[in-house]
């Protein structure tokens, strides 16, 4: 059975930073393409930042160097380190996984920024 546990998020103020992180088990971890998603009320989900099992990841044009994504494929995890993070950056943060045809959700974790 396939897991994506996140752990993370909350409410931070404007400036501030978060760090996400999805711990992934019933895959072959390194074949997987791991990303990060965001979803806003009243929006579409979108694209955050992608890393393959290797090679160099890859953003989204609203990150403008404010987030870092990284991987351990020895133990499986997968985290996104916010900074400088907006008020438009509020959104469910959701982990995924993807391969060819299959693709695999986290549960979401709300990330807040507000004063």
């Amino acid at each position: 059975q396939v897991q994506l546990g996140q752990s993370g998020g909350g409410l931070v103020q404007p400036g501030g930073s978060l760090r996400l992180s999805c711990a992934a088990s019933g895959i072959i971890f390194n074949l997987y393409t791991m990303g990060w998603y965001r979803q806003a009320p009243v929006k579409q989900r979108e694209l955050v930042a992608a890393i393959a099992g290797v090679g160099s990841p890859h953003y989204a044009d609203f990150v403008q160097g404010r987030f870092t994504i990284s991987r351990d494929n020895v133990e499986n995890t997968v985290s996104l380190q916010m900074n400088s993070l907006k008020s438009e950056d509020t959104a469910v943060y959701y982990c995924n996984a993807q391969v060819l045809q299959q693709t695999f959700w986290g549960q979401g974790t709300q990330v807040t920024v507000s004063s």
